[in-house]
């Protein structure tokens, strides 16, 4: 079934210099296993690819069921240089959270009797 990943996951985001950082971490231990075969650099860097120029470095954090991402190069030279209207990185939480991803139906169905 097709989805956003906010069915899946809640995310944090801001800046780090001129890449911006966006923390995901997803409901249950179920969820983070899926989080990490499908949330690839290289899948995210595709969501982003008209604001991310650089590279995306990604970062798994099991223990807390979040995957942390870097998107370098994405905030037009950082808070005080750019003249972007999210110079901080903000709205690049909620961006990621819009990305489709196909659920397998079992899973998502755990997640709905969750919310």
């Amino acid at each position: 079934m097709k989805t956003t990943l906010a069915q899946l996951a809640y995310t944090r985001s801001g800046d780090k210099g001129d890449g911006s950082n966006v923390g995901v971490v997803a409901y249950t231990q179920a969820g983070y296993e899926f989080l990490v075969d499908v949330l690839t650099p290289e899948r995210v860097k595709a969501h982003f690819s008209e604001i991310c120029f650089g590279k995306v470095q990604r970062y798994e954090a099991p223990n807390l069921l979040a995957l942390n991402f870097i998107l370098h190069d994405s905030l037009g030279g950082g808070g005080s240089e750019s003249l972007k209207t999210d110079a901080q990185g903000k709205t690049h939480g909620l961006g990621m959270l819009l990305m489709t991803l196909d659920v397998p139906d079992k899973l998502l169905e755990t997640h709905v009797s969750l919310r």
